[in-house]
């Protein structure tokens, strides 16, 4: 009788674990993600952005916050995006190292606007990996992976991968205003 409490136990103790982690599994996602964005990955039980995974959530939102250079556009989680002088009109040439440091906002469905973006500039456009990744009035979106929290901008104005790196604004125009405190954080 002992061992089939024993055994009933193990197997309540195992369902239980499995119902926890179940329940417990965080399947939102960056930025990006933008951003969206970047999807969550768990890595020690610490929250770790994995930048070149496609966003999971039904869109990417590209919203409006109003910070340090004005507003700008963020992600769905507050982060700030970046538009890099390099690219051309909805082509992105950050690649490689490039896209580790500058995560590309990515989505796998339309973007969706949120406060005060102009739906008609929010778009995607297909990188060279085949991935899609938003882009507003044609300008491909990216974060910085030296942005720790909501509302950071240490990407403004960096010289990194052979142009600079600006904020943009609702309208769809960069922002080249330069911090004072930039000490140029070259790649």
């Amino acid at each position: 009788m002992r061992c089939r409490n024993r055994t009933a136990a193990v197997l309540a103790s195992a369902l239980l674990t499995v119902t926890v982690a179940a329940g417990c599994s965080d399947n939102r996602s960056t930025g990006g993600s933008a951003s969206g964005t970047d999807t969550g990955v768990q890595n020690s039980g610490r929250q770790v952005d994995a930048p070149a995974t496609p966003s999971k959530s039904p869109a990417a939102t590209v919203s409006v916050k109003d910070g340090t250079y004005g507003k700008s556009l963020v992600d769905d989680k507050g982060r700030t995006l970046y538009v890099f002088d390099k690219d051309t009109k909805n082509k992105s040439t950050c690649t490689g190292a490039c896209a580790k440091a500058w995560p590309p906002l990515l989505d796998t469905k339309a973007p969706t606007a949120g406060r005060e973006v102009k739906s008609k500039l929010l778009k995607t456009t297909t990188r060279s990996d085949g991935k899609k990744q938003v882009t507003y009035n044609g300008h491909p979106l990216y974060r910085f992976d030296e942005d720790q929290k909501a509302g950071d901008t240490n990407g403004q104005a960096v010289d990194a991968f052979g142009a600079k790196w600006y904020l943009i604004n609702p309208k769809g125009k960069k922002i080249t205003t330069t911090p004072t405190n930039n000490t140029g954080n070259g790649y």
